[in-house]
């Protein structure tokens, strides 16, 4: 797809600032927000800020911006959330809920119960859970940075 924000779009429409999300790290590229149902508390979702459909679409220039952001989201989000590790994913077409490239980054603990892809989703339980995981996340992206 082309480099333009289409109208349409739920996450252009978060990256051009016409939709409120929950951002725990922006820079010229990229944009990363905590995803509104989450596998677990932290899980957060990676998107270039103009409009790639799928990683086929993705200009080479743009590979490496996006997934240096990526590991450092996955750096965060263990140091935030206090994780073991983090699974990181992207669906191409097939189960992409919203058509814009975006990276699933989620906060994996030791026997946290996750089995194979069929994972439950649970919505956060009030704006203040929310606020929580945002800023531990964002003071640890702070932190990595500095």
């Amino acid at each position: 797809m082309a480099e333009e924000t289409h109208q349409s779009c739920l996450f252009c429409k978060i990256a051009s600032g016409e939709l409120a999300a929950r951002i725990v790290f922006e820079d010229d590229d990229c944009l990363a927000f905590l995803d509104h149902r989450p596998v677990f508390p932290g899980h957060c979702l990676l998107v270039p800020k103009h409009h790639y459909e799928t990683l086929i679409d993705l200009p080479a220039k743009l590979i490496e911006p996006v997934f240096r952001d990526v590991q450092l989201l996955a750096r965060a989000i263990e140091t935030g959330m206090q994780a073991h590790g983090t699974f990181v994913a992207m669906n191409n077409r097939v189960s992409q809920s919203v058509a814009h490239l975006h990276v699933h980054v989620v906060p994996r603990r030791r026997k946290d119960g996750l089995r194979g892809f069929f994972w439950p989703r649970y919505p956060y339980k009030s704006a203040e859970e929310s606020d929580v995981v945002q800023q531990a996340i964002r003071a640890a992206i702070d932190s990595l940075k500095s």
